[in-house]
Parts: C-alpha cells; structure tokens; sequence
C-alpha cells in the first residue's frame, strides 16, 4: 500500500468499503507538483494574500443569526495572484472584549480563493481573523512524507536476559533487512507491531519501547515552506473592514445562510465560557462540591495521549479528596489512578498501545485501547473517555482508520452489553508549530485523522468533546496539550453529559 516494506492484511468486505470511502472524504483537493530547484516566489504568501468580507446578501444590517462569508485570495512572494488551490487555512470569529469567539469553515473553489462562513452568534463587533496554516506546497511535502517514509519517525525496544541486553528496532513497518522479525501483533485486535529480532536474545526477552531518532529526507529549500512568522501560522491581512457590528436578532427575521457551504459547529465562547450549539446544554461545574455530586460513586476510565492525560490531573488538582494511588509508574507514561473514599470516585488513566512516542514504557504497560474496554463490565455509574490521534500522524491514515475500527467495535460490545455506560470521544486540536512539528504532528495530519475518527464514530451513541473547535475559537495561543481554562472549558462538557440534569 505505501511501498513494499508497509503492507497490512485485507479488510472484511464492509470495513474495506468503509476505508475507502474514507479516504475518499479526507483527499485533499490539489497537492501540487514541486520543482526540483524550489522557490519560495512562486509559493502561497500570507503577508500578499488578503481577505475580504462580503456585504450581506440581502442587503440590509447583519443581525445575530446570519451568516458570514469572507473571500480570501491568494498571492505568490512576487505577489501574483495564485490560480490554484490546496492551501490550509483556518478562520474564526472573535470578540476581546465579550469573551466570544467561534470557529469558521472554510472552503476551497481550487482557483486560489477561499471563502470562509461563520455564524453570527452575539450582539456588538465581531472581529475575522483567517490564519494561513501551510501553503499547498507544504501539505505536498507532508503528503511525500507520510507516503514514503512511514518509519520516519523509530521506535525502539530493550531486550535483557540476566546481564545480556540488546536495543533493536520496532516499528508498524519495517524495510527488509537480513533480521529476523519479532512479531508483537496483538492477539486480540490484530494490531501488528515488529521489532528487529536481537542477535543473541529471544523474542520474549523484550522489556521496554521508547520513541527512538528522527530521520526524515527533505529536498532542496522544502525546509523554507515551514518558517514560523513567514509562511507558517501567520495571520492574513484584510483587504478592508475586519469586523462587522451585529444587530439583535429581529421578531421574524428571515435569516441570511451561506449557498457555500452547510455550517456544521459544536459550539462558541461567550463571556469566556464555552456554549454548545447541539442538543446538550453545557453546564458550569465551578465548585468542588458540584463536580463532586456530579462524579459521585462513578469510575472513570481515561483512555489515550497526554491530552487525556491533562484530564487525570485537572481532576486530581481539582477535587481535594480525590488522592492519587502512587503506583510508581513514570509521569508521562502511568498507568494512574485516583480514589475519592468519601464520594467514592475512581478515576484511572492508561495510555494507548503503540505507536506511541514516549521516553519509556515497560511492556506489560503496552495495552491496546479495545483489549481494555473489552475487560470492562460498564453500567450507568461507568464513565470511558478515549482520545487516541497525536501519536499517528506520521503514518498513513490507513493505520489510523484500523485502531479506530478496533476501538469502535469494542465500544459496540461494551454499549450492547452495557447500554447506561457514557462514553466520551475527544477530538484532535490545533497546535503550537515549529519545523519538527510541522513534518511530524503538523495541523494538517491532525485536521485529516480528526475528519475520520469523527465519521466513524458518528451516529453511534458517544459524546462528542469537539477539542478542535474548542481551540480554534479561543483567544489563547494554539497548543498540543491546551491551556487550564480550556481544559476547565472541555471537563464541563465531560461532566455536562454525565450529569446533564444538574
């Protein structure tokens, strides 16, 4: 599928159809060919390009409850109109003053113009700001990179019988060499893992995985697409007015919606506080004693990255009783678990199984997201939030869409046979980019894999913490693991569906 040395087994039929649909849905419109000699003159340039707001089209004052449209065009360093698509920008709505903010989508007429639409959603100003993430000539050099060297990224593991130890290579995928292979596929989802087998030791000698080196071969100047402050992250210009003043909504307004494009939103801030769109009301847990009656004799299972992670210790930081066991497992890796004996609150964390890029985890902590919610009995007091995306983005999304099927099936069989047990899915989030970021874990990777694990888990009866729009629509500075207000923001969601009555 990408190369010789990365192939997977054949999907059952509907899982097969499933895929390729997916990757139907997440293609990007244009990824451009590069020149073998690169220029940045004739590359997307944020500081040319401009964005303009479109008068409303029925003509008239807007009013909360229309919606907004922004064109934005495209220029080259030389500036030159652009006349094709494939760049990446993200867009919100936002008010310093009030508190507000919310996320737009954007569209691509693949000609170099965008239109972003936002809806009006409060009185007063509402300020556009558009954001150029990556030029379509870096998503070609992501799109290269993740096509071709999958393994860009090593894992390693340690091997030790008595006072012999050995440290080869692991990996989804592995080139062929004259090594023998380790095969580590779980048994109980099929997920396939392979070390290099140690000369001297057996397979079952294996003892720790940690993230190994970095090797990723970029062409001549592709480095100059991915320049903080030039053409990466960096805020567009307006062509005119960058705001418009809106209107309280009118007694049988006839609202203005876009003919782009149908909004599909979580939800906004407003007055600081995050607000939902949807069907659930998100309620404000700002006392010990309300997030305490909310989990009260519930167990919580937190399951994925670090940015679950942050979830186990603003609880514990939060709930004076709810104590940490000391389980004596690293920091970064757990697994974690905090008990509340007056409430009686369990709360536990445990990270995905591999890829997963930490400094060290012992291999009996290697458990697969699916095994364990399998071992679960679950019931209305059981409470499962998984988010798994940040440690994938280096693969083909292929590898991601089957960690998701697996986790998604045994959420299926925890649902039938538990149908009271919440579950919470987090979603992926924008993030903080330098040069390693962009090529390893860059915007684009995390936008394509949060597209599918918001598709495949779509219609099924779990909770949505929409991270991304979280993020996207506040003021503070985009970042892998968000800021406390935002994680206070996504913890209210949590408890806003365990507790939806409080």
């Amino acid at each position: 599928m990408h190369k010789n040395f990365c192939t997977f087994k054949p999907l059952p039929p509907l899982d097969a159809q499933e895929e390729h649909f997916l990757l139907r849905s997440i293609a990007w419109p244009m990824i451009p060919l590069l020149p073998d000699h690169l220029s940045l003159k004739q590359t997307s340039d944020p500081a040319h390009s401009t964005f303009t707001i479109l008068p409303r089209r029925r003509g008239g004052q807007w009013h909360v409850g229309d919606q907004l449209e922004v064109i934005i065009q495209t220029y080259d360093f030389s500036g030159i109109p652009k006349n094709s698509g494939g760049d990446f920008f993200v867009a919100r709505l936002h008010n310093s003053k009030l508190g507000a903010g919310v996320g737009g989508q954007v569209v691509d007429h693949l000609n170099g113009s965008y239109t972003a639409v936002f809806p009006l959603l409060w009185e007063g100003s509402a300020e556009v700001e558009v954001t150029l993430v990556h030029p379509s000539e870096a998503i070609t050099v992501l799109h290269r990179l993740t096509t071709e060297q999958p393994d860009r990224i090593s894992f390693q593991s340690l091997f030790r019988s008595g006072s012999n130890s050995e440290t080869t290579t692991c990996n989804i995928c592995l080139r062929p060499t004259q090594q023998r292979l380790c095969n580590y596929t779980d048994l109980g989802t099929g997920e396939p893992w392979f070390c290099y087998k140690p000369k001297n030791l057996g397979c079952d000698t294996r003892i720790t995985h940690f993230k190994g080196e970095v090797k990723q071969k970029l062409k001549a100047n592709e480095e100059k697409l991915f320049q903080s402050g030039v053409n990466m992250k960096v805020i567009v210009p307006a062509s005119g007015p960058a705001s418009v003043t809106v209107l309280p909504k009118l007694e049988d307004q006839q609202e203005v919606e876009s003919r782009i494009v149908t909004l599909r939103l979580s939800g906004y801030y407003y007055q600081g506080v995050w607000r939902a769109l949807g069907d659930t009301a998100v309620r404000q847990f700002n006392s010990i004693s309300a997030i305490s009656q909310c989990l009260r004799g519930k167990v919580v299972h937190l399951y994925g990255d670090s940015t679950i992670r942050q979830w186990f210790e603003h609880l514990t930081a939060t709930l004076p009783d709810l104590k940490e066991f000391d389980l004596h497992n690293l920091k970064q890796v757990g697994p974690f678990m905090a008990l509340d004996n007056v409430n009686n609150i369990l709360v536990t964390h445990r990270c995905h199984g591999p890829p997963i890029r930490f400094a060290s985890v012992p291999t009996s902590e290697l458990h697969y997201i699916a095994n364990e919610l399998d071992s679960l009995t679950g019931g209305p007091n059981t409470v499962v939030v998984i988010g798994i995306w940040s440690h994938f983005s280096t693969f083909p999304v292929e590898v991601y869409i089957r960690r998701l099927h697996s986790i998604r099936k045994a959420v299926l069989r925890l649902l039938d046979r538990e149908p009271g047990t919440v579950v919470v899915i987090r979603t992926a989030n924008l993030k903080a980019l330098t040069l390693y970021e962009a090529l390893t874990n860059s915007d684009w990777y995390s936008m394509q894999r949060d597209k599918v694990l918001r598709a495949m888990f779509t219609r099924l009866n779990v909770h949505l913490v929409d991270a991304w729009e979280m993020v996207l629509a506040h003021h503070l500075p985009h970042s892998l693991h968000p800021q406390p207000p935002i994680i206070k923001d996504m913890i209210d969601v949590v408890l806003s569906y365990i507790c939806p009555q409080m």
